[in-house]
């Protein structure tokens, strides 16, 4: 199932969040493996200093595994479905797994990419300056 994430890096985090996501270690040791860097990679930071992504989870608890690891460096502020269950055809049964290489993915994350600015982008350059956007919205 896909769900669409908005959460507030936690203040102080974002240098440890940056360095996890470089070398490669944010959410090692998860069952979802690469997914948060590809995440990360895909998520857009809005005007109000939230962060978004469109989340891949077939936990029947949304995030259940993902959790604890996005836990460490966010405040999740909602997790909601991103997908009308009905019509998931990994939810109704009819092709189980599909949601990773779904079309409908491909089109949330393509109308995500539309909006705001890259996170990633901007939390690499929020290092680099002396006053971050991110600090200055609390991220």
């Amino acid at each position: 199932m896909r769900y669409l994430v908005k959460a507030r890096v936690k203040p102080g985090r974002e240098k440890s969040l940056l360095a996890a996501i470089r070398n490669g270690s944010l959410g090692r040791g998860s069952i979802a493996g690469d997914e948060y860097l590809y995440d990360m990679r895909n998520a857009r930071l809005g005007h109000d200093g939230v962060a978004h992504w469109v989340e891949t989870c077939y936990c029947a608890t949304p995030l259940a595994e993902e959790r604890p690891y996005w836990e460490k460096f966010f405040d999740l502020l909602k997790v909601q479905d991103a997908h009308n269950r009905k019509n998931c055809r990994h939810e109704n049964g009819t092709e189980p797994w599909t949601c990773s290489d779904c079309d409908c993915t491909r089109r949330l994350e393509h109308r995500l990419a539309e909006t705001g600015k890259p996170f990633l982008e901007s939390l690499e350059n929020s290092r680099q300056e002396t006053t971050s956007p991110l600090a200055e919205q609390n991220i």
